[in-house]
Order: C-alpha cells, then sequence, then structure tokens
C-alpha cells in the first residue's frame, strides 16, 4: 500500500475512535485496534504524528484539531457531535464540546499563544465566545491531514520561481554550504544574509542550502511583502506552519532597486522560525549571518560554459576560455547567453557578443559610452608607445591565462589587475589609445570624470567609485578616467579629515583598479602633478608627446575616410599647422562639412578656413608660418 493511501485509511481509523468516544457508542475497543494495526503497517509515519510532533501539540489539543477535521471529512461524525452538545443543528466541533468529551483537557488550549491558534490550525468561528463557537480547521491544514502537500493560497502570490538544482561553481557551492551549517548549528537568530552575486546565481546558492538540510526551498519576493507589520506577522506564522507541514525553508529575495525593500525582507526573517536566507546584490546592515559570495574562478566558469553550450563546447574551447576570465556572468545569463550562440552561424563571436551584452554595465549619470570604432591604424604615435600600447592590450586579453592557469595568481592577491596612466597635453590621442585598445579587445568602453565623480562631500567620492566599479564588472568594460590629478595630486600633509578621507579615497580607487578584471586607464595633462607613490601602484605609464611634424604630416594623410573626395591637399604643407591630432581631425570635420555645402571636394582654403575657425576657438593666432607655401584653390 502507498503511504498516502495508508495514510488516509489511518486518518479515517483514528476519526472513527474519536467519534465513538463522543458517542459513547459500542465497538470502542474493536476501532482502536483496527486503528494500531493500520499504524503498524505505515511504510511512513502518518501525517497526523508529522503534525502533532511539529506543534508540539498536548493530546487535548491533537484531539480539538481532530474532532474539526471529522465534521469536514465524515457526515456521521458531524452529527455525533451534535448529539453530543444536544442540539441536531450543532454539527460542529467546538472547544466547550472538547471539554465535556475528551481527557486530559486544559484551557490553554485555545488562547491566541497556543499552538493551534498561533499556527492558525484552527479558527474560532466567533472568538468572542470561546466556548461555544464553532471551530473550523485551517483548510491547508485539512489537505495536510490526508497527505496532500501544497503552497498555501496566501503565500503562493509572493513567490519566485526556482532553479532546478545544478552542478554549481565553487564559490556558489560553498556560500551554500555556510548556509546550510548555520541552519543546522541553529543560534539565536536563525536567519542568514547571502549577498555579493546577482540575485539569480544566489538563489541557486540558496537551493542548495535547502537540498544539504533536505528541505523544500521556496522564494519569496521581499518588494511583494506586506506593508503591515500584524500582515507580516501573519504571513510568518503561515510560513512556519509550511515548513512544519512540508519541510520548507524561505529565501527572502531583495530588490535593491525597490524602497524599503530589505528592512521588509528583515523584519520578516526576524519574525521565522524557520530556516530563513535573505537573499540580496549589496550586504545589508542589520542582518544575522552574513555570507558574502565572491566571484567565481576562471576555471570554475570553464566548467558552468561546457554543461551550458553541451557538444558544441568542444569547438568553442578558445572562446570560453576568454569568456571565463572577461566576464562575471551569473549562471542564467550564462545559459541565456549559450542558447543565443547556438542558434548563430558563428558560434564564438556570437557567444562573445552575446556575454558583452549581458554583462553590459548601468552607468547613468556616472561614466559616458564611447563607441570604440578607431583600429591601431588611426594611431599615429612613436614605436615605444605602440609596442607599450599592444603589450597592455597582451596583458588583458591573457589576464586568467597567466594569473589562474600559470599560477600567478597564487603568489600574491595584490596588482593583480591591469591599470595604466596615460599622459599628455590635450589631443595628443589618450582616449584614441583606449578606443582602439577596447575595439581590438571587443570590450565596452566608458569614459569616467574623475572631476565630477570627486566630492567634497566625505563618503561621496567613495560612493561614486564604488558604482562605477560595482556596475562594470561583470562586463570587465575598459574604463577611462579622465582628470587624474583631480583625486591623485600630491598631497604634503594630512591636515584635517578631509586630507585623511581623501587619502582613503583613493586607496580605494587604488584597491579597486588592482582587482579589477578589466582595463582601467588613468588620463592626466599634468603627469607632474601626480604623487609617485600613487604612480608605482600602476602597470603601465604611456606619456604622449606632441606630434612632430612628421608625426603631423602622417596623422594629416589618415585623417580623411577613404569615402571622403579631396582635392590637391598637401599633407606636409598642412603639417605646418602646430596642433595635436585631436585638433587636425577637428578642423578636417570642419572642412569637410565646408566642402560639402558648396558642392566641391574637401581642397586647402577649406581647410584653411576650418583652421582658423580652430584657432579662434583656441584663442590662438593662425601665424604666417603656419600657413606658408598653401594654396588657396
Amino acid at each position: 500500500m502507498d503511504w498516502l493511501t495508508a495514510n488516509q485509511r489511518y486518518l479515517m481509523a483514528v476519526l472513527d475512535v474519536l467519534r465513538l468516544r463522543l458517542s459513547g457508542g459500542d465497538g470502542l475497543e474493536d476501532a482502536v485496534h483496527h486503528r494500531d494495526e493500520l499504524r503498524k503497517a505505515m511504510p511512513a509515519p502518518p501525517a497526523l504524528e508529522v503534525i502533532e510532533d511539529g506543534f508540539e501539540l498536548s493530546g487535548f489539543e491533537r484531539d480539538l484539531l481532530l474532532m474539526c477535521a471529522g465534521v469536514e471529512l465524515d457526515t456521521e461524525f458531524a452529527r455525533a457531535c451534535a448529539e453530543a452538545q444536544g442540539a441536531s443543528e450543532r454539527t460542529w466541533a467546538s472547544f466547550g464540546l472538547g471539554l465535556a468529551k475528551l481527557p486530559d483537557t486544559h484551557w490553554t488550549a485555545l488562547t491566541p499563544a497556543g499552538p493551534l491558534r498561533r499556527w492558525h490550525l484552527v479558527e474560532l468561528t466567533h472568538p468572542e465566545t470561546p466556548t461555544s463557537s464553532a471551530l473550523r480547521i485551517d483548510e491547508r491544514v485539512l489537505h495536510a491531514l490526508t497527505g496532500i502537500a501544497y503552497l498555501d493560497p496566501r503565500i503562493q502570490p509572493l513567490t519566485v520561481e526556482l532553479p532546478e538544482p545544478k552542478p554549481l561553481p565553487v564559490p556558489l557551492r560553498e556560500a551554500g554550504e555556510r548556509v546550510a551549517a548555520h541552519w543546522s548549528s541553529r543560534p539565536e537568530s536563525g536567519s542568514a544574509l547571502l549577498y555579493g552575486r546577482p540575485v539569480s546565481d544566489l538563489r541557486s546558492a540558496a537551493v542548495g542550502a535547502c537540498a544539504q538540510v533536505s528541505a523544500s526551498p521556496v522564494c519569496l519576493r521581499a518588494a511583494a511583502l506586506p506593508q503591515a507589520p500584524d500582515e507580516r506577522d501573519l504571513l510568518a506564522r503561515l510560513c512556519e506552519r509550511e515548513t512544519v507541514l512540508d519541510g520548507a525553508a524561505w529565501i527572502i529575495e531583495v530588490d535593491d532597486t525597490v524602497p524599503d525593500c530589505s528592512r521588509l525582507a528583515l523584519d520578516l526573517a526576524d519574525r521565522l522560525d524557520a530556516p530563513t536566507v535573505v537573499i540580496s546584490r549589496e550586504p545589508i546592515a542589520g542582518s544575522g549571518r552574513r555570507v558574502e559570495v565572491g566571484p567565481a574562478r576562471a576555471d570554475d566558469m570553464r566548467t558552468v560554459w561546457r554543461e551550458a553550450l553541451g557538444p558544441a563546447a568542444a569547438g568553442l574551447s578558445t572562446w570560453i576560455d576568454r569568456i571565463a576570465g572577461q566576464f562575471d556572468l551569473g549562471l542564467e545569463a550564462v545559459d541565456a547567453a549559450a542558447a543565443e550562440a547556438l542558434a548563430a552561424p558563428e558560434a564564438g563571436t556570437a557567444l562573445w557578443e552575446a556575454c558583452r551584452r549581458l554583462a553590459r554595465p548601468s552607468l547613468d549619470g556616472l561614466a559616458q559610452q564611447i563607441e570604440p570604432r578607431a583600429r591601431w591604424v588611426d594611431l599615429v604615435l612613436p614605436d615605444h608607445q605602440l609596442r607599450v600600447l599592444r603589450e597592455l592590450t597582451a596583458h588583458v586579453r591573457h589576464r586568467v591565462t597567466v594569473l589562474e592557469d600559470w599560477g600567478f595568481a597564487a603568489r600574491t592577491s595584490r596588482g593583480l589587475g591591469t591599470a595604466a596612466l596615460f599622459s599628455g597635453p590635450s589631443g595628443t590621442g589618450k582616449t584614441l589609445a583606449a578606443e582602439v585598445i577596447a575595439g581590438e579587445l571587443r570590450l565596452d568602453l566608458y569614459r569616467v570624470d574623475l572631476s565630477q565623480v570627486v566630492s567634497k562631500y566625505i563618503g561621496e567620492t567613495e560612493k561614486n567609485l564604488r558604482g562605477v566599479f560595482d556596475a562594470a564588472e561583470a562586463g570587465g568594460a575598459v574604463l577611462l578616467f579622465d582628470e587624474a590629478d583631480a583625486l591623485f595630486g600630491k598631497r604634503s600633509e594630512v591636515k584635517d579629515s578631509h586630507d585623511r578621507h581623501a587619502n582613503i579615497e583613493v586607496g580605494y580607487l587604488l584597491q579597486r583598479i588592482e582587482a579589477y578584471r578589466g582595463l582601467a586607464v588613468l588620463t592626466t595633462n599634468l603627469k607632474d602633478t601626480l604623487d609617485p607613490a600613487f604612480l608605482r601602484r600602476l602597470r603601465f605609464a604611456v606619456h604622449f608627446t606632441f606630434p612632430d611634424a612628421s608625426a603631423r604630416t602622417e596623422i594629416w594623410r589618415r585623417v580623411f575616410p577613404p569615402e571622403t573626395p579631396t582635392d590637391g591637399l598637401d599633407p606636409a604643407a598642412l603639417a605646418q599647422l602646430s596642433v595635436p591630432g585631436g585638433t587636425i581631425s577637428s578642423i578636417a570635420l570642419s572642412a569637410a562639412y565646408l566642402a560639402a555645402d558648396s558642392g566641391e571636394p574637401v581642397r586647402m582654403h577649406h581647410l584653411l578656413a576650418a583652421a582658423r575657425t580652430e584657432y579662434a576657438k583656441l584663442e590662438r593666432p593662425l601665424t604666417t608660418t603656419e600657413v606658408t607655401g598653401w594654396t588657396t584653390t
């Protein structure tokens, strides 16, 4: 006999014994014997015993609950209740009937603090007359007695669908183990906080924790929790009831974008006497046991990617190696990117671009995205600078191979990020070089103006920097910090709390740069103003010099796209303009507009007019020497 059938037969036998006790009818001894024989044959404990033990019911409280269940399940039982109360219409259970007919009675059985009412196993129809009022069993509890399990309908709308259990990367698996160990130890607060990764990953870790303690995971959206404290208290009691009835453990998911969400989550967790874990991308002050989940190692993520890609992974090993080290994606994003790549003709390229899009940060108000269109051919620099820039690119591309596969990361925890200082006058190619590197690596490029990020208010600068790095971390984007001297300027001595905090801000930025999986580039026009102690913490330093005449000639040769019609341009003559590459590009663009407006190809006289306009903007005179030999045709 299966457990469900055996359980229902046993329940009806228990009710039959109770009915005979209420009515005083014959056959009680045989009914007790039949009940006991059915219990011996049960393949597992019946639901009644699980409920009795789980809610620590006394014998009298158990019989009151059974009396309420009998009324709903058996018409003969309802008639027996009416006869015992001396009124044919009173076909319900009552506390008074229990006091009169059942053994081991006690008045505390029906107090609001007693288990029957605390966990809403039964309800009084008229609480103002508790002795004579009808007692009704809660529908969820009635079905549980019969062996039917489902989540209480009052809880169901607050839940989030959970992923199927699957092998997890080491950090997620270990985090789940720590949560499970905390539940097993059951300190004063049984709740834990799991944070530090995308919420979808934290859900998977929490599901793993539930599996380790053989609990059924249920995830609640904190944003949907009731605002009123009494409603949250009711919800807590219903959740505790589900823990007893169906072995539920509770995952409370915080949405960091919803105001007051974390407070509601922690309040419910504090009210729950059940295995509970709050999951949040960010840490929450005032929480119980805190378990931070760090990023997965590249080797762990390779395994995750291979499982997601299935048989196709064998032909994408090179892409998997690069992606595992570059992108810090959650498990759901991995599955989405894999599905997109497998449907594309060029799976490797599609996989990279899908990861890039899914990891793209939200840096609204903190950074400006730059579309990296420039290529190496657009850079006109001395050989030494070009060699350093290519070396810098190689460091980013092969970061995982050297640091993790070749073991360098195990030697030290510092200096593992790739950071560079680009110094030199405005317009000499610092931003262009960052754009070229981002394009070569197929990464997003964001320009962060440090003069805007740095705040006079203590703590605000660090908060802004944290927002930048946290948002960009998943995709390892190229971060270009303009105006580095705004934060890294020389400091003679610490005179007050603002100076001390400024040093903290610098230290924080360097700490994040050194751990950043992408490339961080600091730019300055005034290298001499930077503290040498800070410069030593950066891996690369590239100085962009003002281009000489030969370099300017080469820039002029390359400045116009092949599609631009030109006539009679003389790069050597144009190189007489003593301006950097950025200004050359501006003059060329303005000249192209003038030529288009006149319906002509770009000629020297268009460039002369554009140069005069640009020089006026720069408040510089256009000297005769700079335009000697120019043709005006």
